[in-house]
């Protein structure tokens, strides 16, 4: 009774520590294996003795592999194959001849400068070839860099994972028995490889089937059905042939993924939970099992093979990878310098120490300590300083352009085209034929479909682009199409009009920013620009006369004789939200209502052209000073900022 109570005390307070620090990671913006590690190693035998995971004996690799399958597991259902195929030649690099980079440079930093012997310096690297993707996913989540980089160290992290944890058990199979054969090494590798994929397929066709058909069957009941094939999966495929699991676990979860499976997402909030748990456990339980005697006896060799690694390997790695990928320059620094190693990468070496010890060899402990060592340097410095990267190289997602409009109106297609002469891609997407016709008309990529259709927004390319429009004539239909388009492919900007706010379904989605201005008519816009009554105008926000510039549009706004569709800022072309507030330098661009008669324009002298011109209108570029100081105290509190 005593000894089960000690198991369940360690437990309970491995999920608390584990938990609290992904709060305080949430709350503090922070990578979360930071607090993990740290949380761990305080709460091990070395700090403060909390923790003793030694106490749950062979139960600790049971939890490591379990844990393992559901994370790389979850790491599969990540993978859009859409997007990789973007970047398929570059990724298949950095997972084929990326590996044999990182294996060779890791060995040889690891022998001579941290005077390991040839076979336990091979044997650390191939551990920490993988990258932790339970590390980079929420890492790119909280700094929003641009999609195709995201695609690349995603794809990277969870195809390299299997790959990496496989070749490392090769590997110390080949310590261990002595065999210097390095063809029995590769024929093990993909062997290993091979039945992974296959049952890996076959479990994740068979998942897809069981939520498309089981309809007798709750959501809940079917995400814990999918859990116990997993489980048993994993469990068949390590039986058949050791460390083969875990490329069953990560070809299970892509293919399910990519099986049009309904309510997906649901599932992916289910496992995205126990994921969580999973890594605060196996991280608190493994950062408490390490001993930091072991780390520091590592001396400076060690310290210097892993700053190699980070500083010499990795830009090595990915300019023999990206040599002739599209990509520029600074994204490939930001690739050269994000390689955190996580959660598989320390299961693997805990794993490795125990065996090696088991069999008698030596440098088992020296392995662990020098690959946690790896994981805390790449996982500090890296995450830590990734938004900081970001944004000093311009390769964030607030800089992805282009966007996906849905509904074809003059109004729409005019902003269509401002964004198009800017030569950035434009998808239109709207169910009338005749509207489609006058999209197509305008040389605009269109499909001519619902956009409810999760399937026509991946068509248009929802997940590349930097803004998402719904303004039908519905605001209503807007506003749901919004909705859905941020939970399912999270674009950086989504906005729609839907003019009455508070009566739809009373609340706010915070993803969703309401477009132009608070009550804007499109219909009325729509036969304005029809009817030729508006002008296209620009105008510079200037510091001189910053303040009364603002009120006099604001003026024009709630008159209902302007709307501001677009602005400029740092060389940046956005659809203008409602609520955004303007600044010194900002380029508005906005519609003028110009409600004089045809017949009176064209006794002015006035053409009409069905294509507006953008230009400097003196309408809102002179400032009426008689007509500013009219606005009383009250009028101007009164006055919303867009």
């Amino acid at each position: 009774m005593e000894a089960s109570l000690d198991i369940t005390l360690q437990m309970v307070i491995t999920v608390i520590a584990g938990i609290g620090a992904q709060v305080l990671a949430a709350y503090s913006q922070v990578p979360s294996i930071v607090f993990l590690l740290l949380f761990g190693i305080l709460l091990g035998s070395d700090v403060i003795g909390l923790l003793h995971p030694h106490v749950l004996g062979t139960g600790l690799e049971v939890i490591v592999g379990l844990a393992t399958a559901i994370i790389l597991f979850e790491g599969g259902l990540n993978l859009d194959l859409r997007e990789l195929g973007k970047v398929s030649l570059t990724l298949q690099l950095l997972v084929t001849l990326g590996t044999l980079i990182t294996l060779v440079g890791g060995t040889l930093a690891a022998h001579w400068l941290g005077e390991f012997p040839w076979a336990i310096a091979f044997l650390y690297a191939s551990v920490i070839v993988v990258t932790g993707p339970t590390v980079i996913s929420p890492l790119l989540k909280q700094i929003n860099v641009d999609r195709q980089v995201a695609t690349l160290l995603e794809g990277e992290g969870v195809l390299i994972d299997p790959v990496g944890a496989i070749l490392a058990f090769v590997v110390l199979d080949t310590i261990l028995d002595g065999e210097a054969d390095p063809k029995i090494a590769i024929i093990g590798l993909f062997v290993r490889l091979s039945i992974g994929a296959l049952i890996g397929a076959f479990g994740g066709y068979l998942m897809s089937l069981i939520f498309k058909h089981a309809n007798s069957l709750s959501y809940e009941l079917k995400n814990l059905v999918v859990l116990a094939v997993l489980w048993g999966l994993f469990v068949l495929a390590q039986t058949i042939r050791t460390e083969s699991g875990v490329m069953t676990t990560v070809v299970a979860g892509a293919v399910f993924a990519n099986s049009s499976v309904p309510e997906e997402r649901l599932l992916r909030r289910f496992k995205g939970q126990l994921t969580i748990l999973s890594v605060s456990v196996l991280f608190i339980l493994l950062a408490a099992d390490l001993s930091l005697k072991s780390v520091f006896a590592l001396g400076w060799g060690s310290l210097f093979t892993v700053l190699v690694l980070m500083f010499v390997v990795r830009p090595i790695n990915i300019l023999c990878c990206t040599w002739n990928s599209d990509l520029n320059w600074r994204q490939k620094i930001f690739l050269s310098w994000i390689a955190p190693r996580g959660i598989v990468c320390a299961s693997v070496a805990s794993l490795f120490a125990i065996s090696l010890t088991q069999h008698g060899v030596n440098g088992g402990e020296a392995i662990k300590a020098l690959v946690f060592l790896t994981i805390i340097m790449t996982v500090v410095c890296q995450g830590l300083t990734a938004g900081w990267v970001a944004n000093f190289l311009q390769i964030t997602s607030k800089e992805t352009k282009g966007a996906v409009i849905v509904g074809c109106n003059p109004l729409s297609l005019l902003i269509a085209r401002l964004f198009q002469q800017r030569g950035e891609k434009i998808v239109m997407i709207d169910t009338d034929p005749e509207s489609c016709q006058a999209a197509e008309a305008e040389n605009l990529q269109v499909i001519a479909s619902s956009a409810l259709d999760t399937g026509v927004l991946e068509e248009a390319g929802l997940s590349s682009v930097g803004t998402f429009l719904a303004m039908t004539n519905n605001g209503e239909v807007n506003y749901v199409l919004a909705q859905r388009a941020a939970e399912e492919f999270n674009p950086p900007r989504v906005l729609a009009v839907f003019p009455r706010i508070a009566q739809i379904n009373g609340a706010t989605n915070q993803k969703v920013s309401q477009a132009f201005i608070p009550e804007l008519t499109i219909k009325n816009w729509n036969e304005y620009l029809n009817d030729g009554q508006v002008k296209l105008g620009k105008t510079t926000l200037n510091e001189v006369d910053f303040s009364n510039q603002q009120i006099h549009l604001q003026a024009l706004i709630r008159t209902g004789e302007l709307v501001p569709l677009l602005f400029e800022r740092d060389d940046n072309l956005q659809v203008i939200p409602a609520a955004q507030e303007w600044e010194i330098g900002d380029r508005i661009i906005y519609l003028l209502h110009d409600p004089r008669p045809n017949l009176l324009k064209r006794l002015s002298d006035a053409k009409e052209s069905t294509r507006l011109t953008l230009t400097n209108l003196p309408e809102v570029e002179e400032v009426p000073l008689s007509r500013l100081a009219q606005l009383s105290a009250t009028n101007l509190q009164r006055i919303e900022r867009i």
